[in-house]
Order: C-alpha cells, then sequence, then structure tokens
C-alpha cells in the first residue's frame, strides 16, 4: 500500500460521509435509517483516522531506514 491508496481510501471516506449526512433526519437522529447513517459517518471517521496513521507511521519508517 502507498500513499496514493491511502489519499483514495480518505476521498472515499469523505464522500460517504457527506451522502450520509444527507440521510440524517435531524429532528429524529437516532430513529431509523438516521441510526444507520450515523454508523456510516462514524465508520467513515474511523477510516480516516486509520489511513492518516498509516501514513504516518510509513513516514516514521521512510526516516528510519535512511
Amino acid at each position: 500500500m502507498n500513499k496514493t491508496f491511502a489519499v483514495v481510501i480518505i476521498i472515499l471516506a469523505l464522500a460517504l460521509i457527506a451522502y450520509n449526512i444527507t440521510m440524517v433526519d435531524f429532528e429524529n437522529p437516532l430513529k431509523g435509517d438516521s441510526t444507520i447513517a450515523l454508523i456510516g459517518i462514524v465508520a467513515s471517521l474511523c477510516a480516516i483516522v486509520l489511513m492518516l496513521i498509516f501514513v504516518t507511521s510509513k513516514k516514521i519508517d521512510k526516516k528510519l531506514k535512511k
């Protein structure tokens, strides 16, 4: 896995967040499909954090090998 793959995953996760925000009913955010949309938002945020950790670890690994 390289940096471009991580960037693609982050962009896809941002697109999923944008889509799921449109699905949330802000009057009742914990009812019906809104709950699933909120779970999707949290899962996408987790994917972004994992990819940022991955990119940072690759940078550290690269510096240690020099």
